[in-house]
C-alpha cells in the first residue's frame, strides 16, 4: 500500500490535487461524550455554570472545521459550503452524541473537517462540564459517511 502523503523517499508531502476537478463532497462524523448521571441531569436542566452548552459547543465545532488546515499539517484549506453540528442526549447511558456534517465543492474531501468539528465540540463540552465532574469521557469519534470524489459514497455506520 502506498501512502499519498509520503514521497518515494519517505518524506512528508502535501498531496498535489491541482489536476483534480472540483466536485460536491460531504462528510459526516460522530462522537460521544459520556457525561455521567450528575452532569447529564445538569445538561438536561440547562443548569451549567458556564452557560449554554449546545450553543457554545456548536460554534466551537464550526470554528474548528474552518481551521482544520491550520491544525492538521498536510490538510488542504477548503472552502466550506456548510458545517452543521447536532447533539442527541442519550439517557440510557447518560451520554451526549455529537454529529457533524461538512460540505464543500472542492478537489478533495471534507472528512477531516467533520472529524475536527466533532473533536472540538466534544472538548468544549468537556471544558464546560468539568467543574461538575472530571470523569467525563470522550469516545467513539469516527467518520460515518462520505460522498463525492473518486471513491464515491462510503457508509461506515
Amino acid at each position: 500500500m502506498k501512502f499519498s502523503h509520503l514521497t518515494a523517499d519517505g518524506k512528508a508531502n502535501m498531496v498535489d490535487i491541482s489536476a483534480k476537478a472540483p466536485t460536491a463532497r460531504e462528510a459526516i462524523a460522530k462522537g460521544r461524550v459520556l457525561l455521567g448521571e450528575k452532569v447529564f441531569q445538569a445538561v438536561c436542566d440547562q443548569n451549567l455554570p458556564k452557560g449554554d452548552l449546545f450553543a457554545v459547543a456548536r460554534v466551537a465545532g464550526i470554528m474548528a472545521a474552518k481551521k482544520t488546515a491550520e491544525l492538521i499539517p498536510l490538510c488542504h484549506p477548503l472552502p466550506l459550503s456548510k458545517v452543521e453540528i447536532n447533539f442527541t442526549l442519550e439517557p440510557q447511558d447518560f451520554s451526549l452524541q455529537i454529529e457533524a456534517r461538512a460540505k464543500t465543492v472542492a478537489q478533495t474531501g471534507v472528512e477531516m473537517e467533520a472529524l475536527t468539528a466533532v473533536s472540538v465540540a466534544a472538548l468544549t463540552i468537556y471544558d464546560m462540564c468539568k467543574g461538575l465532574d472530571k470523569g467525563i469521557r470522550i469516545t467513539d469519534i469516527r467518520l460515518v459517511k462520505k460522498s463525492g470524489g473518486k471513491s464515491g459514497t462510503i457508509i461506515l455506520e
